[in-house]
């Protein structure tokens, strides 16, 4: 049986996958444009909006903890547009 993990550290850990994905380095044969490379950075930002999905609606999740789930998801999208366009 899998453990539970706290809001909070999932809130760190999605930050974290978030930071790792604007880190993968850029391929040098064809750039933004390699399929790996936007493959990588996708799965990395799916993977943190992944844990914090449904956070905002547990009962014993608090308006801050709510706050800070929308500021992960438009760090995402943000993180995208700036990682792949």
């Amino acid at each position: 049986m899998s453990r539970l993990i706290p809001a909070a550290e999932r809130i760190v850990r999605a930050r974290a996958l978030i930071q790792k994905a604007r880190q993968l380095p850029i391929p040098s044969e064809n750039g933004r444009y390699d399929f790996s490379y936007i493959a990588n950075v996708k799965d990395l930002l799916r993977q943190a909006r992944d844990l914090i999905k449904f956070i905002s609606m547990t009962p014993s999740a608090t308006v801050e903890i709510k706050e800070e789930v929308k500021k992960i998801y438009q760090e995402a999208d943000q993180a995208e547009q700036e990682i792949l366009h």
